[in-house]
């Protein structure tokens, strides 16, 4: 007999918050959002440091919604710190927990979800899931080649978020997801802007390693000699300068702050500086949309918006001035992480995709397997 219901949890530790849902196949029954102090998180020396904190958060909130994890049927958890791998759904294996665990390529809480979905999986005899973590890499080789041999450019994005987008938009429209092109926005803290080909990334802008438009507080593209001339300066250490480009940078450099209700608060007060920095902001991410429309062979169904800047009046009018005649632009502002890893889980669960394996390889090593 074939079961009906699968119940699962959904895990995922973002920068200063802890979000877990519980979900009965597509429906959501609970979700919520618990925020970080500062002072909570500077007592912890590493990211990885930081486990026990955020497992008692989840423990805690089950706990107050009377949930037991022996009654579930799987954990789900958001990814990352892995090498390069396919998109798709993830049973959780040792290898995939050890390269979470030691945060040895990416130092981002995103990577404490795969750690604490096998623990608490293995500890309440549950299969544990990862969905689309953001090393998920689909680059056509075009896309990757630089003009320094040897470096390549890789996929560092939303990608969870991405594919949710992607797979919902094409179920509204009664399509699958292979069969469209789109060009995804999520604008938030990060802003990610991918070109999809058929069920696959296969151009975006690097989140992680300072590409494509400034956001709220990463600085994006920067003239190469300008920056190794700034990293000579002597100005900077290591640390500051790559926290200059990773958190630090953009809004947040310009105008101090990275909140942009306080942005749009400048503006309307007639702060001149403000409206030409958020400006650019938009501009920039204007030209990334317009270079994976190119990507696309300008053969583009609808470029999506989501995240959370998405919600912005002020953005979405002065963005749509640039991009309004290369395809449909379509609103799904906020983002679906949570649904996300749910609903990745409950189609390997009901056997309508295959689990992956991670084999801790990376999809690609360099031009030279090409030779």
């Amino acid at each position: 007999m074939k079961k009906n219901d699968f119940y699962i949890l959904a895990i995922n530790p973002g920068s200063t918050s802890t979000k877990v849902g519980l979900f009965k196949n597509e429906e959501c029954l609970f979700k919520e959002n618990i925020v970080h102090k500062s002072e909570e998180l500077k007592q912890f020396k590493e990211i990885k440091d930081q486990k026990p904190l955020r497992l008692k958060t989840i423990l805690d909130v089950l706990k107050q919604n009377n949930i037991d994890l022996k009654t579930i049927d799987a954990i789900s958890g958001r990814g990352g710190s892995l090498e390069s791998l396919k998109g798709g759904t993830y049973k959780i294996n040792d290898l995939m927990y050890e390269h979470a665990s030691t945060m040895k390529i990416v130092k981002h809480p995103s990577a404490l979800g795969i750690v604490l979905a096998k623990e608490l999986g293995d500890l309440y005899n549950k299969p544990s899931f990862c969905v689309n973590p953001p090393d998920v890499d689909e680059f056509k080789i075009e896309a990757r080649i630089t003009g320094i041999p040897g470096l390549y450019r890789e996929s560092r994005i939303h990608a969870l978020n991405q594919k949710e987008i992607a797979i919902r938009y094409a179920k509204q429209h009664k399509v699958k997801y292979e069969d469209l092109n789109l060009i995804i926005c999520h604008i938030g803290g990060g802003i990610s802007i991918a070109a999809h080909n058929h069920g696959k990334m296969i151009d975006c802008n690097d989140i992680v390693n300072g590409d494509g438009p400034m956001t709220p507080n990463r600085s994006g593209f920067i003239p190469a000699k300008p920056l190794v001339s700034l990293a000579y300066s002597g100005k900077y250490s290591e640390k500051e300068l790559k926290d200059l480009i990773g958190k630090n940078g953009g809004i947040m450099a310009w105008l101090n702050t990275d909140d942009m209700k306080k942005v749009n608060e400048m503006i309307q007060n007639k702060n001149k500086k403000a409206k030409i920095i958020y400006d650019a902001m938009i501009y920039q991410i204007a030209k990334q949309i317009g270079a994976m429309y190119a990507s696309l062979k300008c053969n583009c169904s609808a470029i999506i918006l989501t995240g959370g800047i998405a919600n912005d009046e002020y953005l979405v009018k002065n963005l749509n001035k640039y991009i309004k005649k290369l395809a449909k632009v379509v609103l799904m502002p906020g983002e679906y992480e949570l649904e996300a890893l749910a609903q990745g889980t409950l189609r390997v669960l009901k056997n309508e995709e295959k689990a992956q394996t991670y084999t801790g390889k990376k999809v690609f090593e360099g031009i030279e397997e090409y030779e």
